[in-house]
């Protein structure tokens, strides 16, 4: 039983970040309830601000964590 799931964005634009979060939300197993997405944050703000305002039904609420180039997803089973 995978609990959390983790991808990382570095690198991709804001674009191609968003849908891979679709393909991976979409394809999340069931038994997943955290998704930590690694976006960085030296390189400027568009991945950062992408993920913290990205929608999905399976996000709960978002988490910000002490290390500011990452966000978790709390997942709705």
């Amino acid at each position: 039983m995978a609990y959390f799931e983790e991808t990382d964005l570095h690198g991709l634009s804001a674009k191609d970040a968003k849908k891979k979060l679709d393909e991976i939300m979409k394809s999340l197993p069931g038994d997943v309830r955290e998704l930590t997405v690694i976006h960085g944050y030296h390189g400027g703000t568009a991945l950062r601000d992408m993920v913290r305002r990205y929608k999905h039904p399976r996000v709960e609420k978002k988490l910000l964590g002490l290390n500011q180039g990452s966000t978790v997803f709390i997942i709705i089973p």
